[in-house]
């Protein structure tokens, strides 16, 4: 009961990348780089095990960003000339790569952390990966066309290769493979009209547990500023919800510890499993045990207790790492706290 995980991301060491950014300059190349990957993916899958938590992910320590993680082995991208864009609708800047062709994997993206990951755990071993519509959210189109018809046209090839590495990671032996949309907070309708069925193509086929992330973002400024403008209920799941709760996704991840989200729209997502997001990211405050078992408590009165997952609410990439461990510990040790009270 009450399984714990995190949301995806955790900082990187100080060796690997710069610390408390979202797009981290590396602080090596070539081998060297790889081995600092793979040395901080071990750390964090033994840092997440050392925690007690019962799904454990790579951290995404092998990637500068958790969209750009996968365009790099994307063809048709052009990384070298990036643009100035507003994203997550103008919510802030960032330098983003151009599609400039038709998109096509350049092999396979993610099966170095993916294998190595599943190696040296035992443990349920969960994956994410971006979804279509935040691809198309965080990246320049100067191939598909103007207006909406255009975004959707290449959503849908995202899509299609997302599909590819999520079929592969299944067979690297991923037991659940998650995908990250926190533009689904922020194009509301289109979220509901295509996003959820470009969603549906990008898990196609998959036989493992698949999951959708939608959160309120990151803890950096741009997002804590845009939260403080939301206003004192956050209902922008209502949205969405309905559409996903009809979908083949098995799974939501979910943003609830110290938001304006109403508990009860949690209800809207009968006959999913429901990540509850127990641990705040934008704050440095630890949680205690007893406020991790209290929401998961709260989560209870609108879903069955048997599919309360409690997670993070998002991310912990720009973080600082004694930070993010000790919200681990209390994650986890929140979890066994509500067991005990409710099992």
């Amino acid at each position: 009961m009450f399984p714990t995980s995190i949301a995806g991301s955790l900082p990187k060491p100080a060796w690997l990348a710069e610390t408390h950014k979202l797009w981290p300059q590396w602080r090596a190349q070539g081998a060297e780089l790889q081995q600092a990957k793979a040395d901080a993916t071990l750390l964090w899958i033994k840092a997440q095990e050392d925690a007690g938590l019962d799904i454990i992910g790579d951290g995404e320590q092998a990637r500068q960003h958790f969209v750009h993680g996968f365009l790099e082995q994307v063809e048709g991208i052009d990384f070298t000339n990036k643009v100035k864009m507003g994203i997550r609708n103008n919510r802030y800047d960032a330098m983003v790569p151009q599609v400039v062709a038709p998109l096509r994997l350049k092999g396979r993206v993610h099966a170095f952390e993916a294998q190595l990951a599943r190696a040296h755990t035992t443990r349920q071993l969960k994956f994410t990966l971006p979804g279509p519509m935040t691809i198309v959210d965080t990246v320049a189109d100067r191939y598909y066309g103007e207006g909406e018809e255009g975004r959707i046209k290449m959503a849908f090839a995202f899509a299609e290769l997302l599909n590819q590495e999520a079929l592969a990671l299944q067979a690297d032996g991923v037991d659940i493979i998650q995908f990250d949309e926190p533009a689904f907070n922020v194009y509301l309708d289109q979220a509901a009209d295509w996003g959820v069925k470009a969603l549906e193509r990008a898990a196609q086929g998959l036989t493992c547990t698949t999951a959708v992330h939608i959160c309120y973002g990151y803890g950096i400024q741009a997002n804590i500023d845009w939260k403080q403008s939301l206003g004192h209920e956050w209902r922008q799941y209502e949205k969405v919800f309905p559409a996903l709760a009809k979908s083949s996704i098995q799974q939501v991840s979910l943003e609830c510890f110290q938001s304006h989200v109403p508990m009860d729209l949690m209800a809207l997502l009968e006959g999913k499993d429901v990540l509850v997001g127990v641990i705040d990211v934008a704050s440095d405050v630890i949680e205690t045990p007893e406020q991790v078992a209290d929401t998961i408590g709260r989560a209870m009165q609108f879903v069955p207790k048997l599919r309360v997952l409690p997670c993070t609410n998002c991310g912990l990439a720009p973080m600082d790492r004694a930070v993010a461990e000790a919200k681990l510990k209390a994650l986890a040790q929140g979890a066994a706290l509500a067991r005990q009270r409710w099992g």
